[in-house]
């Protein structure tokens, strides 16, 4: 059974920074794509970003563009996501997603997801 932990949530100023951390287990992490959705209270859920099984090809969401990093590191089973110049409007739940299909080249939209973590930005 598949079990992601996101942390490293919480309430920033504009222009700060905060770096979401997921913790994978439960399958061989390093075969799957992961990525990073997030939800506005009203919303639908988005995405941010991914990143194949090998960690060479990523994608982003064009807000994220320039301002969000995301990052595996497989030997500890976990997906990041550095997000820095924060605006109000990135304040959502920011949930981890990790494909269902080994090696794809991009997530898909079969995912698990964890259960999210919370990034609050005051102007």
């Amino acid at each position: 059974q598949v079990q992601l932990v996101e942390s490293g949530g919480g309430l920033v100023q504009a222009g700060g920074s905060l770096r979401l951390s997921c913790a994978a287990s439960g399958r061989t992490f390093h075969h799957y794509a992961m990525g990073w959705f997030r939800q506005a209270p009203g919303n639908e859920r988005e995405f941010v970003a991914s990143i194949n099984w090998s960690g060479d090809n990523r994608a982003y969401a064009d807000f994220a563009k320039g301002r969000f990093t995301i990052s595996r590191d497989n030997a500890k089973n976990t997906l990041s996501l550095q997000m820095n110049s924060l605006k109000p409007g990135d304040t959502a739940v920011y949930f981890c997603a990790a494909d269902t299909k080994p090696y794809s080249p991009v997530i898909s939209s079969s995912v698990h997801w964890g259960q999210g973590t919370q990034v609050a930005v005051s102007s």
